[in-house]
């Protein structure tokens, strides 16, 4: 079958498209924004990418494709779309294939929440994997631990990160609704997604339509920290129930000690109250914060699940090695750190931080955002953004996101409680000029966008080296 994809290099339905591929069907695609890393991915398995939304493509192909698999970023007035639909041709959504072309008929492990979704996919699917059960999966990033972010696996397990965002253009429930999971995390959840929810009610709902899905032979795990999932459970819940938490629940956690005596991001798993493993991360896995522990912590309640003890997942997560663009380290120029991280939401943006104070301790931290999620632009969390950034010793906002998708509203003004210690601009150059000069030996510069950002990572560095050459001179 030729399956031709619109939207293809979003990380779900670049997943998708792998998944189809490695299935045995002939997969093309196409998308507004084409680069890496889902592009080189995807150009690495032999799928063949277009530029654009032109109707014209249709003419490309010798016959055109059996049928059409539209991304959610693919709205009414899309040309491409228009035309499908002008001509009757057999399109569906992502979400819909996957559920009915290769979950049904396996043990289905999903994770769902507002944050760490990705990670703690990754996580998951690791210890899978490490434990010789060969899941498939499909993971909304790059895991580290695999080659590619999707695989159709060859045991009984698929691992998927579910996601809460609408379907598609004509299928506004969530994406993970199409997955009918047995084993379900729910790691958290908060408001977002303030272009299609208008409230955390109507996530909320979401969240417990997910958990009408999973049957009485699952298993739901909850976060027993949040009281939005509390309210989740308490609509109803069919399934047994476990719940993790720093200090609480089923599946809770107590830290260990470092080399200096305090608590590093190591820890103890206690199952109902009794420990039953360690969990030691490599040093350069980058993993690190309460946060991650508390997405190891829900890794291990679901592995533990379908019979892999915490012990052993505990061995496979010490060799965990993260996911591309969670605090991940780009490049290293005059002493200087600079990192890329996904965090886009105030939440994230604070756990980011705390988790790189952590590692650094004093030494000085430059956040550099670009607030660019459908839901920080349309300003719904502004006011959250200074609180978010307090552990950053200089911030560097960039609100010049171009077209339809600019920023409706100030955000000099929104970061103005930050004082001195927070920037904003409109210019690449000028952002990346500030930061440079603002920089010395020892500081670590954190950038955060969901998106490519313009490239400012390779930027920062390449300004660096060229004031340290020019430094050097001067001596």
């Amino acid at each position: 079958m030729h399956i031709h994809i619109l939207g293809i290099c979003g990380t779900f339905m670049g997943g998708i498209a792998a998944i189809a591929r490695q299935a045995g069907h002939q997969v093309t695609g196409c998308d507004a924004n084409v680069y890496p890393p889902m592009s080189t991915q995807l150009e690495a398995q032999g799928i063949e990418l277009i530029e654009g939304y032109s109707p014209d493509q249709l003419q490309q192909f010798k016959s055109k494709p059996d049928l059409f698999l539209i991304g959610n970023v693919v709205s009414r007035g899309n040309p491409l779309l228009e035309e499908i639909l002008n001509q009757g041709l057999p399109y569906t959504s992502g979400p819909q294939w996957l559920g009915e072309h290769v979950l049904r008929g396996q043990h289905v492990m999903a994770v769902a929440g507002t944050h760490g979704k990705t990670t703690t996919t990754a996580m998951l699917t690791w210890i899978l994997e490490f434990n010789q059960q060969s899941p498939g999966y499909l993971i909304g990033g790059v895991p580290l631990n695999f080659t590619v972010s999707a695989r159709l696996g060859k045991g009984a397990y698929f691992v998927i990160e579910a996601d809460e965002y609408d379907t598609a253009f004509f299928d506004k429930r969530s994406k993970f609704v199409h997955y009918r999971p047995h084993t379900a995390i729910l790691n958290n959840l908060e408001f977002d997604h303030a272009d299609i929810f208008p409230d955390i009610t109507a996530i909320e709902t979401q969240f417990h339509h997910l958990v009408r899905t999973i049957p009485q032979k699952g298993l739901v795990i909850t976060n027993a920290m949040e009281q939005s999932l509390e309210r989740v459970i308490e609509r109803g819940c069919w399934s047994p129930l476990e719940r993790f938490g720093e200090k609480i629940g089923d599946w809770s956690m107590v830290d260990l000690l470092n080399a200096e005596g305090k608590p590093g991001a190591d820890f103890a798993v206690l199952q109902r109250g009794q420990k039953c493993a360690e969990v030691h991360w490599a040093s350069n896995s980058g993993v690190m914060g309460k946060h991650n522990q508390m997405n190891a912590l829900a890794a291990i309640a679901a592995a533990n699940h379908i019979g892999i003890h915490p012990e052993d997942a505990a061995k496979a997560l010490a060799e965990f090695k993260n996911v591309k663009r969670r605090l991940e380290l780009i490049g290293i120029k005059n002493h200087i750190h600079v990192y890329d991280d996904f965090a886009h939401h105030p939440t994230a943006i604070a756990t980011t931080l705390d988790g790189l104070r952590k590692r650094v301790g004093n030494e000085r931290i430059l956040a550099v955002l670009e607030p660019r999620s459908n839901t920080m632009k349309l300003g719904v969390m502004k006011s959250q953004l200074p609180e978010s950034l307090h552990a950053a010793d200089l911030v560097f906002a960039y609100g010049a996101i171009s077209g339809k998708d600019a920023l409706g509203w100030d955000l000099q003004e929104a970061i103005a409680p930050l004082a001195e210690r927070g920037k904003s601009f409109q210019d690449l150059g000028r952002l990346v000029e500030s930061i440079c000069t603002s920089a010395k030996p020892g500081d670590h510069i954190l950038v955060m966008s969901n998106g490519g950002f313009g490239g400012v990572h390779q930027k920062i560095l390449q300004r660096l080296s060229e004031l340290e050459i020019r430094n050097s001179k001067k001596e």
